[in-house]
């Protein structure tokens, strides 16, 4: 026994794969095949709505290659990205990643979309958010995720929801798309609720 926690147990969740889900792995890119895939992504306009507030615009490949190739520059020690890919075609369907806002408060940021339309709605985008989660509380010991979403974005709230995250907050009219104002949505959960789902 090791501070009344099964040796072997430790060794067990410490040799665990914490970048394989049930679905999905957490993967990593080179800067032109991210920007040969964004391209593709870039070209639906609902993905688009969906995963940014920004408004719909297109890039070159060469720009996207840039822009991927600056954060992975600006990374260091604060921001942590991943591609998703399926484990059964080992196909690339989205992107997620961990931003810190302040270590010493062990607060981050989470980002996730799947580009692939034909993976919406099937599981794969809460494996991988499982996946992340897991990797902020478990490997980068945090104490707290937060994200944020369109009130519109229904699918990706019930994905939320399903991995732990609660709604805390609502800006309302923050946005607007074709006329209409929506809402924005700011969700988190904490370490502790997270550990209570997983036991």
């Amino acid at each position: 026994m090791l501070n009344g926690v099964n040796k072997l147990q430790v060794k067990g969740e410490a040799m665990k794969d914490i970048y394989r889900g049930t679905l999905v792995r957490l993967a990593s890119e080179s800067p032109e095949t991210m920007a040969k895939t964004f391209i593709k992504w870039d070209r639906d306009s609902e993905f688009h709505r969906l995963a940014d507030s920004a408004p719909a615009q297109l890039w070159s490949e060469k720009k996207l290659k840039d822009f991927v190739e600056k954060g992975q520059e600006k990374q260091g020690d604060k921001s942590f990205r991943f591609s998703i890919r399926t484990l059964e075609n080992d196909i690339l369907i989205g992107s997620t990643g961990l931003w810190i806002q302040r270590w010493s408060q062990g607060d981050a940021w989470l980002g996730i979309f799947i580009g692939e339309r034909e993976y919406w709605g099937k599981g794969y985008g809460t494996d991988a958010m499982r996946l992340i989660v897991g990797y902020g509380f478990s490997e980068l010991n945090l104490r707290r995720i937060t994200l944020g979403l369109h009130s519109y974005n229904e699918r990706a709230l019930k994905s939320y929801q399903k991995v732990g995250f609660q709604l805390e907050g609502r800006v309302r009219g923050e946005g607007i798309r074709d006329g209409v104002r929506y809402d924005d949505l700011y969700m988190g959960i904490l370490r502790e609720e997270w550990l209570a789902l997983t036991k």
